[in-house]
């Protein structure tokens, strides 16, 4: 067990594991509320299922000294991907063809559908769970304007222990359930100047640091089922949504705050240095944010259109006199105030694909 945590509980929870393939201990009922009514087992998953029981503990999910979930660095094989899409469209009749991932506290999108099917992250095969205060780690498949949509109500971000492999998971998902074009949205800090809190930034290129130290979603075996091993990057963004979600802005009075620009993603979870935030302004980025990237790249893998909004919840510091500070709590305070905005913009560009 080298690498966990070497608690009296979690000692427990691998033994039981190891020689049960289950687990039902008081401590840990009460660590589980919702799920204290019958014995623990590790989830259905075939990464896990085909080796002995304790793979679940070492491979998929690990217990820290302080009983909070963490992942463990794994990788993924396509009937993984293959068993967690099978499940879903044995449960749902809907067929979707657009997938939107919500940013923080941008989970109300899902609100807008339509006949609508939720299935929460923890009764998803092989699916991780969201941890960030502002998503609701469910799947919510529905329609909007007459368009079969899934929308992931929380994404999965490196900040929270998650490898890029888990981080990107559900991407290869939607695209298996026959999605064929990403909405991507996040909460990203202004880096240009002329930006605003309360902009919405439509997303024209990115800037990958983490996949400048080398933590890239296509690193390792590409299994051409999913796309080809080298692919292009310097179309990630769909122009032709772009221009129509121009088009659907204006139409709808909103173009004052519209902005278009380049995104950088950082790993986080700190929010950006003076010095920081100065070098990525010279390297040409708009907004910086802690996502979005790695699913981006998965997607156009696969093949899928991608559009992607940004919306400016602070402007970085980039003065060492000022006194401002970045925080979660203005994330969340700005995308409240912008919400209707934003989702009206999606609904309205969704009608016109």
């Amino acid at each position: 067990m080298s690498g966990h945590c070497a608690c009296s509980l979690c000692a427990w929870f691998s033994r039981s594991v190891q020689s049960r393939g289950s687990v039902d201990h008081p401590e840990w009922n009460a660590l589980i509320p919702q799920q204290a009514a019958a014995p623990r087992t590790a989830p259905h998953c075939a990464a896990t299922e085909s080796s002995n029981p304790a793979a679940y503990f070492t491979c998929s999910v690990s217990l820290c000294s302080s009983h909070h979930f963490t992942t463990a660095s794994r990788s993924y094989k396509y009937e993984d991907y293959r068993e967690t899409a099978d499940w879903l469209l044995s449960h749902t009749e809907q067929r979707p063809k657009v997938a939107i991932i919500c940013g923080s506290g941008l989970g109300g999108l899902a609100d807008l559908l339509d006949n609508k099917t939720v299935f929460p992250y923890k009764d998803i095969p092989c699916f991780p769970n969201s941890t960030v205060q502002g998503h609701a780690s469910q799947l919510v498949f529905g329609e909007l304007q007459g368009k079969q949509c899934v929308c992931m109500q929380g994404r999965f971000h490196f900040y929270e222990g998650y490898n890029i492999a888990t981080v990107t998971y559900p991407v290869r998902v939607f695209f298996l359930l026959g999605v064929e074009t990403l909405i991507v949205t996040n909460a990203a800090g202004g880096l240009n100047p002329n930006f605003k809190v309360g902009d919405i930034m439509l997303i024209k290129d990115h800037i990958n640091m983490p996949g400048f130290a080398g933590q890239n979603p296509l690193c390792g075996h590409n299994d051409e089922r999913f796309g080809v091993r080298f692919p292009c990057m310097s179309d990630a963004y769909d122009k032709d949504l772009s221009i129509l979600a121009k088009e659907t802005a204006e139409e709808q009075g909103c173009s004052s705050f519209i902005q278009q620009g380049v995104y950088c993603m950082v790993a986080g979870p700190n929010f950006e240095t003076i010095a920081e935030c100065r070098a990525l302004q010279k390297l040409g980025a708009d907004a910086v944010g802690m996502s979005t990237v790695p699913e981006v790249v998965v997607a156009r893998h696969c093949g899928l259109r991608v559009f992607g909004l940004s919306l400016i919840t602070n402007k970085v510091v980039t003065d060492y006199d000022s006194q401002e500070k970045a925080n979660h709590e203005e994330v969340l305070d700005t995308t409240r105030m912008r919400t209707q905005d934003l989702q009206r913009l999606i609904s309205n560009l969704l009608a016109k694909m």
